[in-house]
């Protein structure tokens, strides 16, 4: 197999190809491209070629070999020690036993786009070679066995760094991943060291003397020579003895942990594919290490107990938060188990927002551990995780610790760092006896029912908790003083009369001068007064105080507190005992009856209770119910008063002067002088028949013949006055109608003469053609014509007719006004008078009004309802 180069699948398929004649020596795979590159011989003596694989292109069943060059620097024949490729295919390195190093800068596949040019000379082999890429600037790490130096090639004069005085053996340096920020590494007999660009790095301790040193996906391989073995090999030498033994040790530098450690005959080289390590074996064995998948890593470290190992390493296999999560619960629980309680709590506040807090406060909740139970419920709120529950078991907790500064930091805190329930808080605080944590609390955070009910149920600030309620807005005032206005007023009743003054009438909340000018002021704010008043149940002078205040205050104020001032008014006057007083009492009281928003029925209600008279009396008047202003002195056995209440209002309710007559002919004693008062206004005014006058007076057995004589002389006197005066109108009423009805004959019967020689109009004397009419008026033809509105009447009677044709109709129209009769019959001195009026009326039968046809033509039997027309004008103008 000399001079070939095998392939193996991953599913170890072996194949293989002739690429040189003699030997390979070294091979380099790029891990982004289909690129081989190859170093070998194809002739004897030191003439290395190097050639460039494409490995998905065939030729004759081989790969295509894209180009070939010798490895020579400046024509000395060296042999190649070590071979290193750009990812990018634009630089190769190779390293040479004499110290050389040749750059071939350009395509590598292509002599004509590339160049060579000899990058590094020195007198020591050299070693290692890598190339990284750091944005745009490549560096190339040249490492010798005295020597690590770093060149930059982005420069064109390739600058030159070196970064340490001592090297590494051949196979024993590498480059790490860009995770690791693609740092060079140098395996030493003493330690492992880390290079940058422009600085040497950490490095570690690891001791033996190093044989081949390789680098995958965070692992470090390190192949040591077991250190009983005596003898070492010179630079190149890869024989050891029969017994020797190689230790392979792979590490873990991120979690600084050994992954895999065992001793192997002799290793040949160690591959990284597909994810595993693949070791060769002088023997032609080959071994594969395959990495464990992170949960059985983990596990394992579990089971050793190293729990800190095992979060480096979830963290570096970028587990998601539930993992670490448990990983930091069983951590917890191990440091608990071994009695670090202090450790097991930071474990578990980790755990936060995964493990359900329940899980940990149950295992702290013995009293000598409440001081760890207090770190994790604070951690809880921090992340805003935290239920009422665990607000009221920390607030305890600082309770029970006695923690005062604690508690003030966590109460403290401002608005964006608030992790907890506010109201819950409050009341832990108040249970335990922390008072002003609690007021401060709430008033911070706005829970003005909190503020209130603990400074006056614990606190007992009764004055305190007034200034608060005066510095809120409006619709909190209102309800807080409906909520807590009693227990004020028992306490402060002064300054809450205040406080209720100004929240009825333009309420503004107290604040500094300054903040008071900026209020607007353009909203009225004010409560209802009448709402308030229970308030002032125990306290009357205060409730008095109120109310008039509102009562000046308002223009229409609520009628409760009209209805409750009224009825204090009233006790203050019954309860008072002194003369001046109680004047002045009573002329406030009517004061407050004459407003216009006096309910009647409450009022009068009230002057009732309280035997307030002249109240009762204005309020009757008021109402206009004269009988009950009577009655309230007939009860009281006022008899003036009762001849003065009938001299006032008898003329609106006539009816007050027979009962006034009925009340005193009930009485058995001697009332003659009011009586015959009586029956003067009776007789002057005609209110009563005589009959009924001496039916009325005969139920009272002082009232003899002697009290009425004078009124029925009079009465007598005047109705014969009366009768006489009829029979005349009779007469004289029944000569009109004769010759009335003398006159309907006589132009039944006889022609008319018309004998006017004037115009009735124009007053000059009449001419042909001219027009007469019965009532004896004549006019010239063209005068009738001009003036006449109808050609069937009289120019000269027609405004008169007319006055009595709608009298007739008005009659006529008021026939069915039951109503309005009854009225007038009810409120007349007379009723006799009112029935004949509205007989005359026709109200009680069916009258016919004849008028002129339509056109004003006379038709048949026209001259019939002329005179009856006529008849009933002149009967008018006679009445």
């Amino acid at each position: 197999m000399d001079g070939q180069i095998c392939f193996l699948t991953r599913s170890l398929q072996l194949t293989s190809f002739q690429a040189y004649k003699l030997r390979v020596t070294h091979l380099y795979q790029l891990k982004q491209h289909s690129i081989l590159v190859s170093v070998g011989q194809d002739e004897h003596g030191i003439n290395p070629l190097v050639k460039v694989w494409n490995t998905d292109k065939r030729d004759s069943g081989s790969p295509l070999c894209t180009r070939i060059f010798p490895a020579i620097p400046g024509n000395k024949p060296t042999e190649v020690s070590c071979l290193s490729v750009h990812e990018n295919l634009n630089f190769m390195a190779i390293g040479f036993t004499d110290g050389s190093v040749v750059l071939t800068k350009g395509d590598i596949t292509r002599d004509r786009h590339s160049k060579t040019l000899t990058l590094h000379e020195g007198n020591c082999p050299v070693t290692g070679l890598a190339f990284r890429q750091a944005g745009k600037v490549t560096h190339l790490f040249v490492a010798t066995l005295e020597k690590v130096q770093c060149y930059t090639l982005s420069v064109k004069e390739y600058p030159r760094l070196e970064l340490d005085t001592h090297g590494c053996a051949l196979r024993c340096s590498a480059l790490t991943d860009p995770s690791q920020d693609s740092q060079f590494i140098v395996a030493g007999d003493d330690c492992v060291y880390l290079y940058q660009p422009d600085e040497r790095g950490p490095c570690f301790a690891f001791d033996g003397h190093k044989i081949l040193a390789h680098w995958h996906r965070g692992y470090l391989l390190l192949l040591t020579r077991d250190t009983k073995s005596p003898n070492k090999p010179d630079f190149g030498s890869r024989e050891t003895s029969p017994t020797e033994k190689q230790i392979l040790t792979i590490y873990d530098l991120d979690n600084k942990f050994i992954a895999y450690s065992a001793a192997f005959d002799d290793i040949i080289d160690v591959l990284a594919e597909w994810g595993s390590f693949y070791i060769l074996t002088r023997d032609g064995n080959m071994f594969m290490l395959q990495e464990k998948d992170t949960q059985t890593k983990l596990e394992m470290l579990f089971k050793k107990n190293l729990f800190v190992m095992a979060i480096n390493l979830a963290k570096s296999q970028h587990l998601d938060n539930d993992g670490l999560s448990e990983i930091f619960r069983q951590y917890g629980d191990h440091l608990y188990i071994k009695g670090d309680h202090d450790g097991a709590i930071q474990q578990y506040i980790r755990t936060i927002g995964k493990l359900e807090p329940s899980y940990v406060i149950r295992k702290f909740l013995d009293a000598q551990r409440i001081h760890n139970l207090t770190a994790y419920l604070q951690a809880l709120h921090r992340q805003c995780l935290a239920n009422a529950d665990h607000t009221t078991l920390l607030l305890n907790c600082y309770t029970k610790l006695k923690d005062s500064s604690k508690l003030e930091e966590f109460i403290k805190s401002s608005e964006s760092e608030v992790h907890f329930d506010v109201e819950i808080a409050i009341k832990v605080l108040r249970q335990a006896g922390y008072h002003s944590h609690a007021v401060f609390l709430a008033e911070k955070h706005l829970h003005h029912e909190w503020y209130l009910k603990i400074q006056l149920e614990d606190l007992k600030n009764y004055q305190e908790a007034l200034r608060y309620i005066g510095r809120l807005p409006f619709e909190q005032a209102e309800a807080n003083m409906k909520r807590y206005g009693k227990t004020l007023m028992h306490h402060v009743p002064e300054s809450t009369t205040v406080l209720l003054k100004r929240l009825c009438t333009d309420y503004q909340p107290s604040r500094d001068s300054t903040d008071r000018d900026s209020l607007d002021r353009t909203a009225l704010n004010k409560a209802n007064s009448e709402e308030f008043i229970p308030i002032f149940a125990n306290n009357p002078r205060e409730l008095r105080e109120f109310l008039e205040h509102m009562i000046e205050e308002e223009q229409s104020p609520p009628q409760g507190v009209y209805d409750t001032l009224l009825e204090l008014r009233l006790q203050d006057w019954a309860h008072e005992r002194d003369p001046e007083r109680k004047k002045g009492l009573q002329e406030a009281a009517l004061l407050l009856l004459r407003r216009e928003n006096t309910v009647f029925d409450k009022a009068l209600v009230l002057c009732q209770m309280h035997n307030f008279k002249e109240g009762v009396l204005y309020l009757y008047e008021k109402g206009k119910l004269y009988q009950q202003i009577m009655h309230y002195h007939m009860q009281n056995e006022e008899y003036s008063k009762v001849v003065e209440a009938c001299k006032t209002y008898g003329d609106k309710e006539v009816c007050l002067w027979e009962q006034a007559l009925g009340y005193f002919a009930r009485k058995e004693e001697d009332c003659k002088a009011y009586i015959s008062e009586v029956l003067q206004h009776i007789d002057r005014n005609n209110l009563m028949p005589p009959l009924l006058v001496v039916q009325t007076l005969a139920h009272n057995s002082t009232a003899t013949l002697s009290v009425i004589k004078d009124y029925l002389i009079n009465k007598l006197q005047r109705e014969s006055q009366q009768i006489e005066e009829d029979e005349r109108k009779i007469r004289q009423y029944r000569e009109e109608t004769a010759h009335l009805r003398s006159e309907i004959q006589e132009l039944r019967t006889s022609a008319k003469i018309f004998q006017k020689t004037k115009c009735s109009m124009c007053n000059s004397p009449l001419e042909l053609p001219s027009v007469h009419f019965l009532c004896g008026h004549s006019f010239h033809q063209h005068c009738f014509e001009s003036y006449a509105e109808s050609e069937a009447e009289c120019p000269t009677c027609t405004p008169e007719n007319r006055k009595v044709m709608d009298m007739l109709r008005a009659q006529d129209q008021k026939r069915d006004l039951h109503d309005h009769f009854n009225r007038q019959l009810r409120s007349s001195n007379d009723g006799f008078s009112v029935v004949a009026d509205y007989f005359g009326r026709g109200v009680f039968n069916k009258l016919t009004l004849i008028t002129d046809p339509p056109g004003g033509k006379a038709g048949p039997g026209s001259l019939e309802a002329d005179l009856q027309r006529d008849l009933l004008i002149h009967t008018k103008r006679n009445v």
